[in-house]
């Protein structure tokens, strides 16, 4: 099947160790795409819930054998940033091994110019000044989810499509959304204040491609509700790509998802194959 190339993948927000981090599908993502750099952007493993009742499953072991077979036979470039979820690794970095660097924050260089990588939490006032209540906001947001699980049961016994109820209270919620715009301002403005030309980001499950003034800004989305990835093309471009849509070019294969990548042949000359200027697929 044909991979989707690209120079660069950014995910963030994929929660492993819940048990609604979609990993199937950010793992059937990983195994259909080619890149010479992948920026994990913060909340890649959610440290919060495993310390309370997470749930680690095979598939999630699965994700970080993927990476490592990435960085290691396809000599892949790993940029992992730390989010608030996993804020442990805050008393170790920064960390590099080799094609590994773990940090807080990242100037990524391409095409387009340069573009400032960070998580987002950073700007959260109740995830960096009143921990007890993040922690308590992270619980609704947890018993929101399980009553979402039910109810789409709920719907697919009807032959409907799966809908996000966090998703759409973010949506027509005024505080909610006065949140996200507040938030994406802060971060525009913090990439202007270093010279970049845009932002990445994750932290608030929010997928975006858009320009605030000047500043081209990024939002990777979740693996929870919204299963979206960014990814720089070949000629600079960027795109949010959609799993659904993804899904549908590079679907799954009828004997279900591949285990690991072992057995697959490594890149030519270990690096991509690719023309110039193009988008190839």
């Amino acid at each position: 099947m044909t991979k989707l190339r690209v120079r660069t993948v950014v995910l963030s927000d994929i929660h492993l160790g819940t048990v609604d981090s979609k990993v199937t599908e950010v793992n059937h993502f990983l195994r259909n795409v080619r890149c010479e750099k992948l920026i994990l952007n913060g909340d890649i493993i959610d440290g919060w819930q495993l310390k309370r009742n997470g749930q680690w499953t095979k598939a999630h072991t699965h994700f970080i054998r993927i990476v490592l077979k990435m960085l290691e036979k396809r000599d892949t470039q790993i940029v992992y940033l730390r989010g608030n979820h996993d804020d442990i690794l805050a008393k170790f970095l920064p960390l590099e091994f080799e094609n590994l660097a773990i940090v807080d924050e990242y100037l990524h260089e391409g095409p387009r110019g340069r573009y400032l990588v960070l998580h987002g939490d950073v700007f959260d006032t109740v995830t960096k000044n009143f921990v007890f209540l993040a922690h308590l906001g992270d619980w609704g947001y947890q018993a929101l989810l399980a009553i979402n699980r039910f109810y789409n049961v709920w719907r697919s016994w009807r032959g409907l499509e799966y809908w996000s109820l966090s998703r759409a209270i973010k949506a027509r919620v005024k505080s909610a959304v006065s949140h996200v715009s507040n938030f994406e301002d802060h971060i525009a403005d913090l990439a202007r204040a270093r010279g970049c030309s845009g932002v990445m980001c994750g932290h608030i499950h929010t997928p975006a491609d858009k320009m605030l003034g000047d500043i081209h800004y990024l939002n990777s989305g979740d693996w929870i509700e919204s299963l979206t990835a960014v990814v720089e093309h070949w000629d600079g471009r960027y795109e949010l790509i959609e799993y659904q849509a993804f899904v549908k070019e590079h679907p799954l294969p009828a004997e279900g998802p591949a285990e690991d990548l072992a057995a697959e042949a490594p890149e030519p000359s270990g690096k991509l194959a690719h023309s110039p200027g193009a988008s190839p697929s």
